[in-house]
């Protein structure tokens, strides 16, 4: 369908006309046009007007009223339904109120997280449409948002266990902050860039934070006239830092994400041509692909690589516009990973590479349909000069089709591939789907390989409905649909599974595309068709042909399989989960070709009919008023096949009966054509060919529905009387006990009555009977809407499901007491109730599968690039049918009634009954139907804990687990032990614990353990915290007066009256009160529980673990409770005092009293102006805060009037708006009180802590050894002590004094780690204390540290590491000073030998590191000792210093807008070093390790300290390669020759340190990212080291010179110099003396060609062709005696390098053969008789030729002569191959 005729204004017109404002009063956003096509379609506007009014008023009224449960919920529920029923069929005014309120709603400070979750993802959805609302009509403020996301995802008292969130939120508050970031205020990026630049300190974690916070906050679709407010105004800064950053940190990823999706919202507003080579350099290094010989890969980079999805989206919004720079980049990115998707390669570097392939054509769709087809809306159109053009698409499709073509065959499958063409084939057909075809003829043909043909047919589905509607771009397409059907046919075979599968969804493909009509006639009747029209209705001559040969092939599968014979005997179904999957295949593709035949094909089908029973239960399946002819004649079959005695039998009949009963009563479409009114008409007035892949219209679908006439249901009503009253009768007197009848007979009554229950669904009206009253109070209507779904009940007759009901409870009674073995009947008894409950026509898991399978046919078929619901007729049909579906089984939330109740409570006695299939089974159904009615669990909870009372002695076993699995529910639905809900597990929670003491309860069953284990633990996955205070803001209220009051649609109610509303907040303070008490009285029952004498221990276990969950931020525990916790840290259990160490943690954090704060103003103290540009770094105004030992505050005094800064990050790049610190010691809250001081939880803690009995048995128990060797300093113990010693500063000191003494100078592992806990929390609890009681912590530390250190052991220093990191987290270095001096008097000071040493540098670079750029003078101080001593011994000593010097410079960063460092700098550094090292570099000989691991008495000479000190340098630059942000590669390179010369050449392992070490570093140098500016300087480098002496280092060059130029790639290729350079370097070292230098040069040069750096050009080949033809000497005839000549002539050496050079070419395309190859060959062969190593050369080149084209040698054929062919195989085969 040609554009012109679809680009119509505005709306499509409804069917059935324009829409009048008329009497709606208003016009719908936008409904869901499947609605219209619904039989009964007029009623639905009237139904939908009154759901609106209904919800609008209900849910204003809830608001006003303060109910934010159950009312708010109920009806914020209601309108998520309201939305899928009918889409937002609402006026914009109702649509923007509706936002308003549940942002306002969502934003409740205090709101209980489930209700956040809840109000979240239903504004998400009325946000989702973003075209619908305009920033005109809409505007958010953002502070709310990011005070949700500081809140919750940076909560400061969620590791403490105050408050528990589900692990969905964070994804739901990053989509809810993503849908409104449209409509934030023009002025939101300024607060924004205000608010969080503070943050950016690159060392510190706060920078992740602020980038997290840039990325999902920043709005980036503001128009063109607001740009100067949005990106204009950190643009240029951000992308500064992301250029100059080269060692991925993790931020990086996350700027890219912001980039990509600021490039898709301004496309062609932003210019990108600067930067495009750093970016496809760096896109290309996130690929971590594998290159060069030596694989060394920095672990680092792999877990930090870019997303890819992101990636996709910014190339495709750089690509366009005047400047073809990205396409550029794009087309050379593709040319050098080609080779990596050929299927012979493999590795975790694959799945990247396939998802590049596949997201980046439909992200070009997504572009184009944007560009051309979409509807133009209030987002910033593209502007023309940068829309995609035809060029444009065409360039984009020729440079991703060749490796598409090679990623069809993956190992990984065809998915993506296949899902890439699809795309493809919609834009350019004609370049993508002749190639395919041309892999798939082949594939159809070969049986050998059949992964080759699952991988085609896949990829030809995918191109499916291109290439059946030709079009213009590529007329010929559908003459290959008939060749491919008929060879398609052999894949329907019972021996191969996945090959059957993918056959016969290949087929119904094809044949839901194109109606199988045979249309040979027309050609005697038209003479206007095009030549390939002719073609194509010759050929549907074949059509019948292809049905019948595929029915037979269908039946002969069906005969082969396995099913007829295993049905016979067994009830259970044992069909295998393969077969029933084949014979789903079958019949929906059977079904599928049988609606698309004309009925001449179908005529030939029916004589082939083998009629038997089977079939006539399936053919009942058809229009219903059809059936209505036959009626007498299905009457007679089923009187007399109802009640066979063969179960077989009966079954069949009463599926019979099933469907007849279906297809009267039920709603339905009758046809699925692909063109509306069949293919039955004469092929003069209608032509089918035109209809090949056409899609449905969906304006005038014409949609056949069967619905039911009177006839019909009365003939329904005719079957129930006839068949399903006498079974009830004979059920009801069986249950009564008058009528004896054998189980088998039940079970064959059950059929009769499940069968006529499932036919008739949607006949009977639903149960009738009293509603459960008073489950929860409400002050808002929770009445339920019934929709209309095409059927009036009768209700004048009798309702069966009543009937069935009463019968069934009978009987289900008189089965359990009289013959409970009876499983079968109760099977059928438990699917009934089901049907009884929840049927209406359809399942519930039907449709979800449906729903599934809709979607992917959807998206196999879909039209991505012209969208507007463009599908096959069919598909359209099925997805009206679901709408319809989705209305009968919108009964959810149905209203709890009596009878329901009664039903429930009998599934209840089913899953606790004694055979455990029929639990399992009752269990299934009594979760579903818990679902389904509203707050009946809170009147089913007490009758399942009667099971669990401990004081009940008449319950099983049986029971018991029926219970527990009661409560403990299944995976997706309600789990009854953990209902969010005070009232609930105030029941639920004690009632476990106390179980324990039940008698059926028996530990040794290991499957009630595990049911008691599996409910701990998914109690404590799934709570959340649940809230104590409902209070609903007045902003909240004001809006929702204004919904209540909006008309169109709107219900006659009058306003609430202020009594009312006074009357609401009473009631809501009472919910308030109501919460709190529930939740004091659940503490104290679980107390009670736990208490108990002689419960399991298993139990108080399970009880303590549910206490624990009960801590809160905002309220804290009971005083019994924190009793409770304290005296358990002293428990025998472990598990017990670990509850307890994090419990009293927590508890210390309730009790922390606030600590008074001030607002400063940097700028005085530092007496410098504020900075007006943007500088990061030390400037003059944040110096103040560096350490500064001349400045210390030793006094009380100085002391006092220092102004404090704990956070590291404030000050280093801006300063907050509003910089905040504590205020001075007297107007903190008192120290040092007395007991009479503290409130009466402080004094129960304050007690135990000062007993020194309690205090010596905690520490003993801390100081026990958990699990040997795998016991790490542990953050919830140090938390305890950090929250005593600050809640009661140094009162309990003295008690522990003596303790911390002991401990130190103890050197056990487990002792010294409880003693580093302690200090931590001693040093960083000492936060607020007085300068005398910190001095005196200090005199009473620093002894102690001091024995620490010298004690320190391989197990204890990483304790002590973290120790002394922990305590310096955060604070202010010169409050810490005695610290730091003390760590730095002398780390290397020799004495306990090398380890010690080594542990010192440890625990002092843990403090610096926390302390980042504020201490720069510690850092010139500990490198000015560590210089003289860099040419340590001992290997962990240099590996120690070389982290530690990583650390010293780590503050020396080429950021950009970053001030130079007062710390030290790398440059100066490098420079004294290279004086020492010079020795080294003069000398030209290899350079020996000869230097033994001992300090040699006497001087040693220059030489031997410069190795010492090269290994310590080496060291250094292997730590930072992962860790500092930018490498200083200027200093680098000064030290490149150096390593180049020691560096090994073989991949040997047995070589010294030194060389390895060198080789590492090499590799780490070479992946590095390299500045555009910094590429001169290494090539300068890399010619010198090329005249170097030494072989190894002109061979080192090569390899490095490999990785160096893949990992950056596309900055060398802007730089025509640069590639110059290297390819006369590789050249010119083909001709080295040395053998090794000269293939090594071979192999980059075929590399570089393979990746396109290099390309293959004339100038090259002629060198190559000359070099060859070098004369070589004529050979002397030798005298015996003399030794061979070892050096080879010059003239050698240069035929060699020709050789070389031709050979590298051949290797540079393994995959394909370019034209210049074959002579190449020919070229080659002529020198396989050449001395060696010439000879050598040409059989390898030529054996790896061979290898690598064997594949697809019969392609690759063609490209030779038949000459060339003839001495090809000549040589490969010739014995000289094997020679």
């Amino acid at each position: 369908m040609e554009l012109a005729e679809r680009a119509r204004v505005g709306e499509p017109p409804e069917p059935g006309g324009r829409p009048e404002p008329g009497p709606r009063g208003f016009v719908p956003q936008k409904e869901i046009v499947y609605n219209k096509l619904l039989p009964y379609a007029e009623r639905l506007d009237a139904e939908s007007d009154l759901q609106l009014a209904q919800i609008k008023c209900n849910l204003g009224r809830a608001v006003q009223l303060q109910e934010l449960w159950p009312g708010g919920l109920f009806w914020t529920r209601k309108l998520s339904t309201y939305i899928r029923l009918y889409g937002r069929k609402f006026s914009k005014e109702d649509h923007v109120l509706f936002i308003k309120l549940l942002y306002e709603l969502v934003s409740i400070p205090k709101l209980e997280i489930s209700m956040m979750q809840g109000f979240a993802r239903l504004l998400i959805n009325l946000l989702k449409k973003k075209e619908l609302l305009s920033r005109d009509d809409l505007e958010l403020p953002w502070r709310p948002l990011y005070d949700m996301v500081e809140r919750i995802l940076y909560s400061k008292t969620e590791h403490l266990g105050l408050n528990w969130f589900p692990n969905s939120v964070e994804n739901i508050l990053k989509t809810l902050v993503k849908s409104c970031r449209p409509y934030f205020p023009a002025d939101a990026t300024a607060e924004m860039l205000e608010e969080w630049r503070p943050l950016m300190c690159p060392f510190d974690v706060t920078m992740q934070k602020a980038i997290t916070y840039f990325e999902i906050f920043l709005p980036t679709s503001l128009p063109p006239e607001l740009h100067h407010k949005g990106f204009k105004l950190w643009f240029d800064e951000l992308i500064g830092l992301w250029v100059s950053v080269q060692n991925l940190p993790q931020w990086e990823g996350q700027l890219v994400n912001l980039f990509a999706r600021l490039a898709t919202d301004n496309i062609g507003y932003i210019d990108w041509d600067p930067y495009v080579p750093k970016i496809f350099t760096r896109i290309l290094r996130s690929l971590n692909l594998p290159v060069g010989s030596s694989q060394v890969l920095v672990p680092r980079f792999l877990t930090n690589a870019y997303d890819i999805g992101h990636a996709v989206i910014w190339i495709t919004a750089m690509m366009g516009g005047p400047s073809k720079l990205v396409q550029k980049h794009l087309a050379g990115l593709f040319n050098s990973i080609t080779s990596f998707y050929h299927p012979s390669n493999n590795g975790r570097w694959l799945n990247k590479l396939m998802k590049l392939l596949q997201r980046l054509p439909n992200s070009i769709v997504r572009r184009l349909h944007r560009e051309r087809y979409k509807k133009p809306s209030w987002l910033t159109p593209v502007p023309d000069s940068h829309k995609l053009t035809d060029q444009d698409v065409t360039d984009f499709v020729q440079c991703i089709i060749q490796p598409v073509l090679l990623a069809m065959f993956s190992k990984t499958g065809s998915l993506e591939a296949a899902q890439a063409l699809q795309n493809l084939a919609l834009m350019r057909p004609e370049l993508v789907i002749p190639p395919v075809l041309e892999r798939t003829y082949p594939a159809l043909e070969t049986l050998t390989e059949p992964h080759q043909l699952t991988a085609t047919l896949s990829c030809v589905i995918g191109v499916a409905r291109s290439l059946v509607s030709g079009g213009r771009w590529f007329p010929e397409g559908p003459t290959h649909m008939l060749p491919l059907l008929m060879r398609a046919l052999p894949g329907v075979d019972p021996n191969d599974f996945s090959k059957c599968m993918i056959t016969f969804q290949f087929i119904a493909t094809f044949s839901t595309l194109v109606p199988l009509v045979d249309c040979s006639s027309v050609l005697q009747e038209r003479n206007d068709l095009t030549e390939v029209e002719r073609e194509l209705c010759s050929a549907t001559a074949e059509f019948e042909d292809f049905v019948l040969q595929f029915m037979d092939r269908c039946f002969g599968l069906i005969e082969s399989s396995t099913l007829e014979q295993t049905r016979e005997e067994t009830e259970t179904e044992k069909m295998t989960h393969l077969e029933s999957l084949v014979e789903l295949g079958l019949s929906s593709t059977f079904s599928t070709i049988l609606t698309q035949c004309s009925k001449e094909i179908f005529m030939v089908r029916t004589l082939l009919q083998k009629l038997n029973f089977q079939l006539l239960s399936f053919i009942t399946r058809v229009d219903g008023r059809k059936l209505l002819l036959y009626r007498e004649q299905l009457v007679k079959i089923l009187q007399r096949t109802l009640h066979l005695t063969c179960k077989q039998g009966y079954t069949l009949s009463c599926n019979l009966l099933h469907h007849l009963l279906r297809s009267t009563t039920l709603i339905y479409p009758t046809e699925y054509c692909s063109v509306p009114g069949g293919f039955d008409k004469p092929p003069s007035e209608y032509f089918p060919i035109k209809d090949w892949g056409k899609p449905g219209d969906l304006w005038n679908l014409g949609i056949q529905w069967h619905v039911p006439s009177l006839e019909e249901v009365s003939f329904a009503f005719y079957l129930l009387d006839s068949f399903l009253q006498p079974e009830l009768i004979k059920l009801q007197h069986c249950g009564d006990g008058k009528l004896e009848m054998s189980r088998d007979d039940i079970l064959q009554s059950l059929t009769i009555v499940h069968n006529c229950l499932i036919g008739s669904g949607n006949l009977l009206p639903p149960l009738k009977g009293e509603p459960v009253t008073n489950l929860v109070p409400s002050m808002v209507s929770l009445e339920e809407t019934k929709l209309y779904t095409g059927l009036e009940y009768d209700l004048s007759r009798e309702n069966h499901r009543e009937a069935i009901a009463a019968v069934i409870r009978k009987l289900l009674n008189h089965i359990l007491d009289n013959s409970e073995d009876d499983t079968k009947s109760l099977f059928l008894i438990i699917k009934i109730i089901g049907d009884l409950l929840q049927f209406q026509g359809s399942h519930k898991h039907e449709f979800d599968s449906r729903w599934k399978s809709f979607n992917l046919v959807k998206k196999s078929m879909e039209n991505r690039l012209h969208g507007k619901k463009q599908h096959i007729r069919a598909l359209l049909i099925d997805r009206v049918m679901l709408q319809h579906e989705l209305r009968t089984l919108t009964v959810e939330g149905c209203e709890y009634k009596k009878i329901h109740q009664d039903m429930i409570r009998d599934l209840l006695r089913l899953s606790t009954s004694s055979y455990s299939q029929v639990r399992n089974k009752a269990q299934q159904t009594f979760f579903a139907a818990l679902g389904a009615y509203n707050f009946c669990c809170r009147d089913i909870i007490p009758l399942v804990l009667e099971f669990l009372r401990p004081d009940r002695q008449d319950v099983t076993q049986q029971q018991f687990k029926g219970a527990l699995y009661c409560l403990l529910g299944n995976h997706s639905g309600v789990c009854l032990a953990n209902l969010h809900d005070w009232d609930c597990i105030v029941q639920t929670w004690p009632a476990i614990v106390s179980s324990g003491l039940s008698q059926a309860m028996s530990l040794e069953k290991p499957s009630i353990v595990r049911l008691f284990d599996d409910l701990a633990e998914k109690i404590h996955r799934q709570y959340e915290t649940i809230g104590l205070d409902f209070t609903i803001p007045k902003s909240c209220v004001e809006i929702a007066e204004l919904l209540q009051q909006s008309k169109n649609p709107s219900i006659n109610q009058i306003l609430l009256s202020p009594e009312k509303i006074k009357e609401g907040i009473k009631r809501q303070q009472e919910k308030n009160a109501d919460a709190l008490r529930n939740y004091e009285n659940l503490v104290d029952t679980l107390l009670d529980g736990v208490e108990q004498r002689n419960l399991p221990w298993k139990f108080e276990h399970i009880g303590i673990g549910l206490l624990s969950l009960l801590l809160r931020d905002d309220r804290v525990l009971p005083l019994r409770a924190i009793r409770f916790f304290v005296e358990n840290l002293n428990h025998d259990a472990i598990v017990v005092r670990k509850m307890a160490i994090s419990a009293v943690a927590g508890i210390l954090k309730q009790l922390k009293r606030t600590h008074k704060k001030l607002t400063i103003n940097p700028c005085e103290i530092s007496g410098y102006p504020k900075p007006t540009q943007i500088i990061a770094g030390d400037r003059p105004d944040n110096h103040w805060l560096h350490y500064d030992s001349k400045t210390l505050p030793r006094t009380k005094k100085e002391w006092d009037s220092s102004c404090f800064v704990e956070k590291t990050h404030w000050g280093y790049y801006t300063w907050p708006k509003n910089m905040v610190v504590y205020a001075g010691v007297e107007e903190q809250p008192k120290l040092g009180r007395s007991r009479e001081d503290m409130t009466e939880a402080e004094q129960i803690i304050f007690d135990h802590f000062s007993d020194p009995k309690f205090v010596e048995q905690l520490i003993t128990f801390l100081s026990l050894e958990d699990r040997k060797g795998k016991d790490k300093f542990n953050p919830r113990r140090f938390c305890l002590f950090k929250g005593i010693f600050r809640n009661f500063d140094d009162a309990f000191l003295p008690v522990l004094k003596p303790h911390l003494e002991r401990l130190v100078a103890d050197s056990h592992e487990s002792t010294q780690r409880c003693v580093a806990e302690i200090i931590a929390g001693l040093i960083r609890g000492s936060k607020h204390w007085t300068f005398e009681k910190v001095e005196k912590l200090w005199e009473l530390l620093c002894p102690l540290l001091r024995t620490a250190l010298s004690n320190i052991t391989v197990e204890t220093y990483n304790d002590w590491g973290a120790c002394i990191a922990t305590s310096c987290e955060s604070r202010d270095p010169r409050k810490l000073h005695w610290l730091f001096e003390l760590l730095l008097e002398s780390p290397l000071s020799g004495e306990g030998g090398s380890f010690v040493d080594a542990c010192r540098l440890y625990v002092l670079q843990g403090g610096l590191a926390q302390q980042e750029w504020r201490v720069p003078e510690l850092l010139h101080r500990l490198l000015k000792y560590l210089e003289p001593k860099l040419t340590q011994v001992y290997k962990n000593v240099r590996e120690r210093i070389g982290s530690v010097l990583t650390y010293i410079f780590m503050i020396d960063v080429s950021l950009p807008n970053t001030a130079p460092t007062t710390s030290p700098h790398v440059p100066e550094f490098t420079a004294r070093i290279l004086e020492k090292l010079k020795p080294l570099m003069d000398v030209d000989e290899e350079i020996q390790n000869h230097v033994m691991e001992e300090n040699g008495i006497g001087e040693e000479d220059e030489r031997t300290q410069g190795i010492k000190l090269l290994k310590t340098i080496l060291k250094w630059l292997m730590a930072s390669a992962g860790r500092s942000f930018s490498t200083a590669v200027t200093e680098q390179l000064q030290l490149l020759p150096l390593f180049f010369k020691i560096a090994p050449v073989e991949n040997d392992n047995s070589y010294d340190e030194l060389k390895r070490d060198a080789k590492l570093c090499l590799s780490l140098m070479s992946q590095g990212l390299l500045y555009p500016h910094q590429v001169p300087l290494v090539l300068q480098v890399l010619k010198q080291t090329a005249r170097s002496s030494s072989w190894h280092a002109r061979y080192t060059i090569l390899t490095y010179l490999q990785t160096m130029v893949f990992y950056n790639l596309f900055i060398f290729l802007n730089n025509e110099d640069a590639v110059k350079d290297i390819r006369w370097l590789v050249i010119s070292l083909l001709e080295d003396e040395q053998l090794e230098v000269r293939e090594m040069a071979a192999t980059t040069l075929s590399g570089l060609l393979q990746c396109n750096f290099l390309t293959m050009d004339s100038p090259m080949q002629i060198h190559f062709e000359q070099l060859c033809k070098t004369k070589l000497p004529k050979k002397r005839k030798r005298d015996p005696g003399s030794v061979g000549d070892t050096i080879p002539s010059a003239e050698l050496v240069k035929r060699h390098a020709g050789v070389l050079g031709l050979g590298a070419c051949v290797l540079s395309s393994p995959y394909d053969v370019p034209t210049w190859m074959p002579q190449l060959l020919m070229n080659l062969s002529a020198h396989l008789n050449d001395p060696q190593p010439i000879e050598m050369t040409v059989k390898k080149t030529l054996s790896n030729f061979r290898r690598t084209h064997h594949d697809n040698w019969q392609e690759h054929k063609q490209q030779f002569t038949d000459d060339q062919l003839l001495v090809l195989t000549d040589l490969l085969v010739s014995p000289c191959y094997y020679a």
